[in-house]
């Protein structure tokens, strides 16, 4: 009999094997994570909204189908918490935003529809910044979500909850959204895997494409949804789950004939051409990323057989045409009457994002800027397999902040660290952070691999190896021992 700690140290392939085959019950599984909430959510503040209740009853419903022997789907009894932008029926989506504190949607995402089917317990709500518009965890609604790397620092964000639940062992995949970076960007800071599949190949309804949800309703034309876990094949499980068509999202793509989200974890990487860029040719790096990353990447021509050089795809810097694009996928008319009336209880950042008076010129430029970086992006990708870059510019700085105002001893706008995430958004490729190793005072660092247009497999494939060469697993935040729960 596993006790609690051992429970919530497991994967989701595993656990789902044991409750299958009657050696874990769904309800065991979930009162132990349920008690790692109680004893490390409030100092880590990852769940804003918890249920509790509703969770064990769908433990027992898994249960009482595997006693009758009835399938119970892949994710059988497998306990996620879902990120706090997705719509979930009957729970409070509050998106981080006072003028959502008591919205309940009347429907479900189209994820969370599918992971019920296969049989996955939801425990509640992760915490993220006001309708995602940040990378990091503090919104005026909720207590600001910690990392339990070191609590004095941001787990990353917009899915900032979602990090800090499964590197702590509270549940042991969730799922993240990702508009520039959310889904890598709090697996590079909490030490774990997150996959943004390639565009439409996880369908998006209703949080981006409901008009009733001003603020909720944005994105479409950047928006991925992605699963982050602890292990690759806790990602390509939950991909086997989600991803394909849906007629609400007319994005999506349709299924692959014979693709495997777990086969793609199986073969080699022998004479990939791989391609590294430090910094896109731009981007300030802090000296630990830069050295970190850098020995990651040894890895995949010491280790894995690839062919590795140092190259850049070439596209100019597009971090203003980031924000431009994000004004023309933003409901402007209806989150300015909302910032209106919110007034400072709005958080400051936003309220200047939705003051700026953006041109026609520069709205049609950033679109000009996005069509170049594809072009340059596809050109790059002929002459490689792989694209290998930092996730972030910085490892974890402190909560309360945007981002670091220095990097690598140069002035730098708040959100700069982000330049390696939000360009593949552009592009819509699939992209994938990965552990590449801690910094001395025991911060994560991520490796970023990107695959060609529609290359999930390969990024899959790629991770599973890397992951072999370099496992991080059994790597949980000292605090877990310090609390008797590890």
């Amino acid at each position: 009999m596993a006790n609690g700690n051992e429970i919530c140290a497991m994967d989701a392939v595993t656990l789902a094997g044991l409750i299958r085959t009657k050696k874990l019950s769904a309800l065991e599984v979930v009162d132990a994570v349920l008690a790692r909430i109680d004893a490390l959510d409030p100092t880590l503040h990852a769940f804003c909204t918890l249920t509790p209740e509703l969770a064990r009853e769908s433990a027992r419903r898994v249960d009482q189908r595997i006693m009758a022997n009835e399938a119970a789907g892949p994710l059988a009894g497998v306990p996620w918490g879902c990120k706090d932008l997705i719509c979930t029926a009957g729970v409070k989506t509050v998106s981080g935003s006072a003028a959502y504190a008591d919205f309940v949607p009347d429907e479900d995402d189209i994820v969370v529809e599918r992971m019920r089917d296969a049989g996955a317990v939801m425990l509640g709500k992760t915490n993220v910044p006001e309708f995602g518009y940040s990378g990091v965890g503090h919104n005026p609604v909720f207590p600001t979500t910690r990392s339990p790397w070191n609590t004095d620092m941001t787990p990353g964000g917009s899915s900032a909850g979602s990090g800090a639940a499964v590197a702590s062992g509270m549940g042991p995949v969730t799922i993240g959204s990702d508009g520039g970076g959310s889904v890598r960007i709090p697996a590079s800071f909490s030490g774990l895997y997150g996959l943004k599949p390639s565009m439409g190949r996880v369908p998006l309804y209703p949080g981006v494409k409901d008009e009733r949800y001003p603020g909720v309703s944005s994105w479409e034309a950047l928006e991925h949804i992605g699963p982050m876990s602890r292990t690759v094949a806790d990602s390509a499980l939950m991909l086997s789950v989600i991803a394909g068509p849906d007629s609400r999202d007319n994005r999506s793509l349709p299924h692959e004939q014979g693709f495997d989200w777990m086969g793609s974890l199986k073969g080699d990487l022998k004479g990939l051409r791989v391609a590294y860029s430090p910094d896109l040719g731009y981007a300030k790096v802090d000296p630990r990323v830069r050295d970190i990353v850098a020995r990651a990447v040894k890895v995949f021509e010491r280790d894995l057989g690839c062919i590795v050089e140092e190259a850049s795809p070439g596209w100019d810097n597009p971090y203003a045409a980031f924000w431009a694009l994000l004004a023309g996928e933003t409901d402007l008319k209806g989150m300015r009457a909302m910032e209106q009336r919110l007034g400072d209880r709005m958080t400051p950042h936003l309220r200047d994002f939705l003051k700026t008076e953006w041109s026609a010129e520069q709205l049609t430029d950033a679109v000009m800027v996005r069509k170049a970086v594809n072009n340059k992006m596809w050109r790059f990708m002929r002459n490689y397999d792989l694209l290998l870059t930092p996730t972030l510019a910085v490892p974890p700085f402190e909560v309360g902040i945007q981002g670091p105002n220095r990097i690598d001893g140069f002035e730098v706008e708040a959100f700069e660290w982000l330049h390696f995430t939000y360009p593949f958004n552009f592009t819509g490729q699939p992209a994938a952070s990965i552990p590449a190793g801690w910094t001395d005072d025991g911060l994560p660092v991520g490796l970023q691999i990107v695959g060609p247009h529609l290359g999930d497999a390969l990024v899959l494939r790629a991770s599973a190896c890397f992951e072999a060469a370099q496992p991080w697993k059994d790597r949980w935040p000292p605090m877990l021992k310090t609390m008797g729960l590890r």
